[in-house]
């Protein structure tokens, strides 16, 4: 490449560095441990959303409001349903241990056996000490009723406990009992799934619902697992998926409250942080709408916190008996599983723009299954993986060298072609196509190779990211989690864009980019980008998940391994102009056709 590619690519690489900067976790400064639930908890309490149902449609209720005597804000069915004793009590299978509660027959904790927090304590998702899971109303006597403030009455287990094994199932039954008719929750749970069934009846309320409507809700988010808020805030969000259509709310910046209220069918809402997810899926299809809405908060020690509320939208047709169907989803974010409910679930996932994502999806998730079925570590199979793609991408990598060597022995002659045509730009161009076109070289095979490898590393980027498999996986020394950075060295300050560590497989892959690019860059005007692309990829990287930069590293041997191999093989071939007849005019040649000359012809 000559000074003007070069600058191109230089230009291009700092596009691509600011890009992946910008959308990049970055670590957040040395903190005292604490669990993040510390965190959550202290914020919760400062902005605990409050909801209503007013006019068909659920919205926030204003602090503004004055307190109102128990009898005016119940009103005269419910009044007196707001007074009892909560009794709780678990229900246990080998995925989690939920408790619930008498008081709003809600879900208390929702806590899973096989994952931990970034300070190993057991994963916790309920976000509020009250629970969670509770339905919302108005009445025709104008009051706003959550079922999370009332008390059911139920069958308490023996013991306090239920704990299922094999194909075992549990079924519950929660009833609120108003002056008029009742509410039934019927829980239905289950061995080896992460989700419980509900159905919801409202019986003989025909007289006592307002607005033709009621809601399901999950309000308060999920608990932060990781220890990094921030990161973990960036794959925050809330969905909602009706019609074929998904619906996304984030709150991306500090202070935003964005809210969604779409109405029609509605197949099912979520919530997730980075690793978890908390969904409600209609198994009737009788839902009408949704309602999402977020929040973008500070916390201590420069965190960040993103809160979500859900709720599902069902009509009530002023019958007898009025029932929703529902399942709720409460775990973690692994593809397969959230895949297998076959709704369009997986949506939610993070796996790379749309169409990066079928690489993702159909290549590197299966493949890395397929490894993992009989290799265990995780770093011994992004190993083997990278071994796998450098083969796949040999005969694109083979076609970039054979050009970059061709480009080498051409420079002699473009030079001469650059000291003798100097004063001629546009007859200097034409020159060097001719010279291109004469020994068959593509000035551009060198780096299409590389661009189309960029998918591939996006694709692994969006993979090892959102791969709750990698998550907290050890690979071997100082690398203990595979989805984050491994930091090598913590430092006493931050650096711009380096952060406060350094990353040791980020210097890894530095170096090994330092010997290739030397082994790649003869031609003196690109001296420079021996040691900038070098240095620019590993202040980008030293912010990327291990699992990457190792996969990247792995590479980087694989390549020069290649090029040492394919310079000892072909280095003395001498550069052979292309027969007459086999000549073909290249796109670049065509392009220079179609430029006008000095005289304007």
């Amino acid at each position: 490449m000559g000074r003007q590619e070069t600058i191109g690519f230089i230009l291009i690489a700092a596009v691509l560095m600011a890009w992946m900067y910008f959308t990049s976790p970055q670590r957040q400064p040395q903190q005292t441990p604490q669990r993040p639930q510390t965190i959550v908890d202290d914020s919760t309490k400062k902005t605990e959303p409050v909801f209503r149902v007013e006019q068909q449609h659920l919205s926030p209720n204003t602090s503004s409001q004055q307190p109102q005597p128990i009898s005016d804000t119940l009103g005269k069915y419910f009044s007196g349903t707001e007074v009892g004793k909560e009794q709780t009590f678990t229900v246990e299978t080998e995925n989690y241990i939920a408790e619930l509660s008498t008081k709003g027959g809600s879900i208390k904790q929702w806590t899973l056996k096989n994952h931990k927090t970034w300070d190993n304590h057991p994963v916790q998702l309920v976000n509020d000490s009250k629970g969670d899971f509770n339905i919302l109303f108005s009445t025709t006597d104008g009051k706003m009723i959550n079922t999370k403030n009332h008390f059911f009455t139920t069958q308490i287990p023996v013991g306090g406990k239920i704990i299922l094994s094999g194909k075992d199932e549990a079924v519950l039954q929660f009833v609120l009992n108003a002056k008029e008719g009742r509410i039934v929750k019927k829980l239905t749970f289950k061995n080896q799934v992460f989700d419980f069934d509900a159905d919801i009846a409202f019986e003989g309320m025909q007289n006592v619902v307002a607005n033709y409507e009621y809601q399901i809700l999950w309000e308060n988010g999920i608990r932060y697992t990781e220890y990094n808020s921030v990161d973990e805030s960036n794959s925050a969000a809330a969905y909602t998926y009706g019609g074929g259509e998904l619906k996304e709310v984030n709150a991306k910046a500090v202070g935003e409250n964005p809210k969604e209220d779409p109405s029609g069918q509605t197949e099912w809402v979520a919530l997730r942080n980075k690793y978890f997810a908390v969904a409600l899926l209609s198994q009737d299809k009788k839902a009408t709408g949704s309602y999402l809405e977020g929040q973008h908060l500070t916390t201590k020690d420069s965190g960040v916190l993103e809160k979500y509320s859900i709720a599902l939208k069902y009509p009530f047709k002023n019958s007898a008996n009025e029932t929703a169907k529902i399942s709720t989803y409460i775990g973690p974010l692994k593809f397969s599983t959230i895949k297998s409910y076959n709704r369009g679930l997986d949506q939610i996932m993070s796996l790379g723009w749309s169409w990066i994502r079928p690489i993702t999806e159909y290549v590197f998730i299966p493949l890395f299954a397929f490894l993992h079925s009989f290799i265990s570590n995780y770093g011994i199979v992004i190993i083997v993986f990278s071994i796998l793609i450098k083969l796949g991408l040999y005969p694109l990598t083979k076609t970039s060298m054979n050009s970059m060597r061709r480009m080498q022995k051409l420079q002699p002659m473009m030079q001469e072609i650059r000291e003798k045509y100097k004063s001629d730009a546009q007859q200097m161009n034409i020159q060097i196509m001719k010279l291109y076109k004469d020994y068959g070289v593509n000035p551009a095979g060198g780096c299409l190779p590389m661009l189309l490898q960029l998918p591939i590393l996006y694709a692994l980027y969006s993979l090892f990211t959102a791969s709750i498999e990698l998550r907290q996986e050890h690979f071997m020394l100082w690398v203990t989690d595979l989805s984050v950075p491994d930091v090598l060295i913590s430092l006493p300050f931050s650096l711009p864009l380096l952060g406060n560590f350094i990353s040791g497989l980020t210097v890894a892959m530095g170096v090994t980019m330092f010997v290739q690019q030397k082994q790649t860059v003869t031609d003196p005007t690109q001296k420079a980008m021996v040691w900038m692309m070098p240095i620019m990829m590993t202040v980008m990287f030293n912010h990327f998940p291990s699992g990457l930069n190792l996969y990247y590293f792995v590479f980087n041997l694989l390549s020069i391994g290649q090029q040492w191999y394919f310079n000892q093989r072909h280095s003395s071939e001498p550069l052979q102009k292309i027969p007459e007849n086999k000549r073909k005019a290249g796109f670049m040649e065509r392009m220079q056709r179609n430029l006008p000359n000095k005289s304007g012809k």
